[in-house]
């Protein structure tokens, strides 16, 4: 079984680091990314996915992304159970394995 899932979007808010309590640095990521068709009146729509950014990794893009930045993410779906007045909810996060910045590779291109 294969667990890869791969996004490109636009970072929407910084990062803001902070550390757990068994000292891992950890991150929130909150990305923008265009759906590939057009809604009834011809615009195209997005979703806006929360990724979760730890040690090395949250602190590179801590200090590299900005609000407008692209980013590609190569990583990973994690569920969780959570249990609320004996009711089960499940819950499904993003986790970063790996963040590509691609608007300083765009600039790049567009420089030639």
């Amino acid at each position: 079984m294969i667990n890869t899932l791969v996004l490109v979007g636009k970072v929407l808010e910084a990062p803001e680091i902070r550390t757990t309590a068994k000292g891992n640095t950890v991150a929130h990521l909150l990305i923008e990314a265009d759906k590939m068709f057009r809604n009834e009146d011809g615009s195209l729509s997005s979703d806006i996915f929360d990724v979760t950014l730890w040690k090395g990794i949250a602190e590179e893009c801590a200090s590299i992304c900005r609000p407008g930045s692209i980013v590609g993410i190569k990583g990973r779906l994690q569920s969780t159970t959570n249990e609320h007045n004996g009711r089960q909810f499940h819950n499904v996060d993003i986790v970063a394995e790996k963040v590509t910045f691609l608007s300083e590779r765009m600039q790049a291109i567009d420089r030639l």
